[in-house]
């Protein structure tokens, strides 16, 4: 797999792991007509207007909420598994969200 050095999130493609590195960047082209909110990839944006039409496709099959990116979905769904898939190598404390694991490393 090839993995960003930013955040440790690993993909499949070297093209799915350049594009998400421009994520990363400062640049944001693309921004909310309704908001002002702006993003670094066409696609973002798109999963962000969802928010204000109210859409909410993706429902969690053990307690019903429903959410409107299906990433956000998977992340609901390990209150319920409990898994803790974001781990530090220095300690070994681990994370639901890979946010709060770089802001862990930076207690080190």
């Amino acid at each position: 797999p090839h993995r960003c050095g930013e955040c440790g999130r690993a993909f499949g493609l070297r093209s799915a792991l350049a594009r998400h590195q421009r994520a990363h960047g400062e640049e944001r082209p693309f921004a909310c007509g309704e908001c002002g909110q702006a993003f670094a990839l066409r696609s973002n944006l798109a999963l962000h207007r969802r928010t204000h039409a109210g859409e909410r496709p993706y429902r969690c099959g053990e307690c019903g909420k429903a959410f409107g990116m299906s990433s956000t979905l998977v992340r609901h769904q390990r209150i319920h598994t409990g898994e803790k898939p974001y781990g530090c190598a220095e300690c070994g404390r681990a994370f639901v969200r890979s946010a709060h694991l770089e802001q862990h490393r930076r207690t080190h």
